[in-house]
């Protein structure tokens, strides 16, 4: 007999040949939050949150996507950045995408590691927790896409923007890859000293369309 199997066989032992029949779940956790569903002020919470985790929120009319994404990249690669340095998820729209930048095709990991920037959209916005769901569709890319290159340029619009967790949860697809993105990466040592970088990009730059 194997440990796995002695494990399991003492299990099964204590559990008896009769069980108890499982319980039901008591669903009465808070399922929406006091804060307006829709409306500046939720806009404002999320611009608040992310920016309180040292990341860069650029306000843009929905009209203006393509020309903030392009001042975000400013921002954050600086302003001799080239279109070979930067890589789009699949799916972003056409007007959303700076002139001549690369797109994602499934390229090993490595390659993505090269660029020093990629733009994707999300699938949801959190804005109590300023946290940003990408769930790897093809306008949010791959994970990958969203992990390797050091700059990461997200755009959000105003109706992907919700209250609280549940509500976040509760537009998402549990089966797809979601990555939750709150500020850039960051982490801290022993000695609690903030490193950032070690397992995702050092710079986040929101474009929040409303």
């Amino acid at each position: 007999m194997s440990a796995r199997e002695e494990v399991l066989g003492r299990i099964r032992t204590a559990l008896g040949a009769t069980r108890a029949a499982v319980p039901d779940v008591v669903r009465d956790y808070r399922q929406a939050g006091e804060h307006p569903a829709t409306g500046p002020e939720l806009l404002d919470l999320l611009v608040d949150r992310v920016e309180d985790y040292r990341a860069t929120v650029l306000r843009c009319a929905p009209a203006e996507v393509g020309a903030t994404v392009r001042a975000a990249l400013d921002q954050g690669l600086g302003a001799g950045w080239a279109a070979a340095d930067v890589v789009v998820a699949p799916g972003l729209p056409a007007d959303w995408r700076p002139e001549g930048c690369d797109v994602d095709d499934d390229r090993p990991p490595v390659q993505l590691a090269d660029r020093s920037a990629s733009v994707t959209a999300v699938a949801v916005a959190i804005a109590e927790t300023g946290t940003l769901v990408l769930d790897g569709s093809p306008d949010c890319g791959r994970r990958a896409l969203s992990l390797l290159p050091d700059c990461l340029v997200c755009v959000v619009t105003a109706d992907q923007v919700v209250g609280g967790v549940p509500e976040g949860i509760g537009r998402l697809d549990p089966l797809r890859p979601l990555t939750m993105v709150s500020g850039p990466s960051a982490t801290s040592d022993i000695e609690l000293q903030r490193v950032e970088g070690v397992h995702g990009p050092r710079t986040l730059l929101v474009v929040l369309a409303a």
